[in-house]
């Protein structure tokens, strides 16, 4: 999966019909107000158990900012994916 010049260290990396769905879900909860952004907001939702989903972008420099949450998420038993870009996610 890291052939495409993402890091080997973002897993599961979401392909291309789930990121699609993933960035529509995330672009719905941002219109119902509902969508936190930032590796700090995500620990913060994950620690209060109010977090469903995290979604990160596999392409985030440096990608060690938020390799913490990976296990968090474990740890709360909250699914957790990454998609390719950074850019489709912000938008």
């Amino acid at each position: 999966m890291a052939d495409d010049g993402t890091n080997p260290k973002a897993y599961p990396l979401a392909d291309t019909g789930l990121s699609q769905k993933l960035l529509d879900l995330v672009q719905q909860a941002m219109n119902y107000k509902q969508l936190k952004k930032g590796a700090n907001e995500a620990t913060k939702t994950l620690n209060r158990g109010l977090a469903e989903i995290i979604v990160m972008a596999a392409d985030a420099e440096p990608l060690e900012i938020i390799l913490h949450l990976p296990l968090l998420c474990e740890d709360k038993n909250v699914p957790y994916v990454f998609v390719k870009s950074k850019a489709a996610l912000g938008n």
